[in-house]
C-alpha cells in the first residue's frame, strides 16, 4: 500500500480503523504490520487498538521527509513537526518497544545546508528505530521541477550517507535495548547456517540452522548482536 493507506474509507461511510478492525478478526493470519501511514492519519484511537491487538505488530512506518517545517511546507505535506514528534511520543507512551521506522528525502528544492542539519538533529533526537533514507531526483511535469534552487548531486550524496549512517546507529540502539529479552519470531529464510526472522517489534534476528522452523513463530531469547543482526536461541 502508499502512505495515503490512512485515507482509506474518505467519501464514503467507512474508516480506516473500521478497516483494521475488521483485519483484526481475520482467522489464520497471525501477523499484520501497517507499513506506511502518515502521521496525520495515524491517530492515538488506531495506536491503542494495535497496542491492545495480537495481530497489529508494535511497528508503525511513519514518513516524515524532512525535519524542516518550511521544506514540509513546499511538501505539501499534510503535518509539521510538532504533530510528527507528539505521535512518536504517544506511540512510545503506549508501546515502549514499539519499532518505528520513518521515510526521510535529502535534496529536495530549496533545501539548505540549515535545513538539512535540522533534519539531522531532529531525527537524531527522535526515540525513533531506523530510517528509509531516500535522494531526491527531478521528475518533469511535477511543481518541484519549476522550482529551481537545486541541490547539487553530490551534496545529495553526502545528507544521504549522513543520514544512513544516522540510522544505522538508531537501529544498533534499538537492537541493543530489546537484549536480554524474549519475543516471539517470525522464521522466514535460511541464510549461511542461520535461520532469519523477525521479532513481533522487527528486530532481524538468525539463529543456527533450524530448517524445521521455517514459516512458524517460536519465541526466542535475543543475546547479542551480529552484523545488524541479532543472534538468537528458542527460549
Amino acid at each position: 500500500t502508499g502512505v495515503n493507506i490512512g485515507d482509506f474509507g474518505q467519501g464514503k461511510d467507512e474508516t480506516f480503523f473500521q478497516l483494521i478492525t475488521e483485519m483484526d478478526k481475520i482467522k489464520n493470519i497471525d501477523r499484520i504490520r501497517i507499513s506506511s501511514i502518515e502521521p496525520n492519519l495515524l491517530n492515538e484511537k488506531i495506536i491503542k487498538f494495535c497496542s491492545k491487538s495480537k495481530k497489529f505488530m508494535p511497528h508503525f512506518h511513519i514518513p516524515l521527509q524532512s525535519g524542516s517545517n518550511k521544506i514540509l511546507s513546499m511538501m505539501k505535506r499534510r503535518y509539521n513537526l510538532d504533530l510528527y514528534s507528539r505521535r512518536i511520543k504517544t506511540i512510545k507512551s503506549i508501546m515502549p518497544d514499539c519499532c518505528i521506522g520513518v521515510d526521510v528525502l535529502v535534496g529536495f528544492p530549496g533545501e539548505s545546508e540549515s535545513d538539512f542539519l535540522d533534519t539531522y538533529h531532529y531525527l537524531n533526537e527522535l526515540p525513533v528505530s531506523y530510517f528509509h533514507v531516500f535522494t531526491y531526483s527531478e521528475r518533469e511535469d511535477t511543481e518541484a521541477f519549476k522550482y529551481g534552487d537545486i541541490v547539487p548531486i553530490k551534496t545529495r550524496s553526502k545528507r544521504s550517507k549522513m543520514l544512513r549512517i544516522l540510522s544505522e546507529k538508531k537501529r544498533r540502539h534499538f537492537y541493543n535495548e530489546q537484549l536480554g529479552r524474549k519475543r516471539p519470531v517470525l522464521f522466514e529464510s535460511i541464510k549461511e547456517g542461520y535461520v532469519i526472522g523477525h521479532t513481533d517489534n522487527y528486530v532481524k534476528v538468525k539463529l543456527k540452522d533450524k530448517s524445521k522452523i521455517i514459516n512458524t513463530i517460536k519465541h526466542v531469547n535475543l543475546l547479542e548482536i551480529e552484523n545488524a543482526e541479532v543472534f538468537a536461541e528458542i527460549a
